[in-house]
């Protein structure tokens, strides 16, 4: 009798070693696809973060002095360029890298950088009355973005 009582016992041990073993592993892999979710989660927040400075460029309508605080806030993003077109200079005029833009949004190219070694434009002239570069601060702008392929923000265009 003894000897039964003392198997049921290591029994009941080894019962409860193998079921906390089992708890601690479940809770083990719940832990671990929530942390995956949480990391997925802040990931989208930050991509959505670093593209909000760009949402107020788009399809919107702003003044000449705010193209020029575009121009001095973003032209020397890497990989990144802006467009300007003037009354002046339909053509229009790059400032930081000049960007791949076509009619077919749908090319593999599009958004991309021409030379990366090849940095446009010269602030200084979008102040200069004379040169056809010259933004009017109190003039408008229509503002749009450029995305390449992964759907991250490659440029801007101001177009009067």
């Amino acid at each position: 009798m003894n000897n039964a009582s003392s198997a049921l016992k290591v029994a009941a041990g080894i019962f409860l070693t193998i079921a906390l073993i089992t708890i601690v592993v479940i809770l083990f892999i719940s832990a671990q696809e929530a942390t995956k979710t949480a990391q997925n989660n802040f990931s989208d927040i930050q991509t959505e973060l670093s593209q909000a400075a760009f949402t107020v460029y788009d399809g919107t309508s702003i003044s000449g002095s705010q193209v020029t605080n575009a121009l001095r806030k973003f032209r020397d993003k890497d990989q990144f360029g802006i467009m300007v077109k003037t009354g002046k200079n339909k053509g229009g005029q790059w400032y930081g890298n000049r960007l791949f833009i076509s009619s077919d949004v749908n090319d593999d190219k599009y958004g991309s950088v021409v030379d990366v070694n090849n940095k446009e434009g010269e602030l200084k002239n979008t102040s200069m009355e004379s040169s056809n570069e010259y933004v009017n601060p109190s003039g408008k702008f229509k503002a749009s973005i450029i995305k390449d392929k992964s759907n991250v923000v490659r440029g801007l265009i101001f177009e009067q």
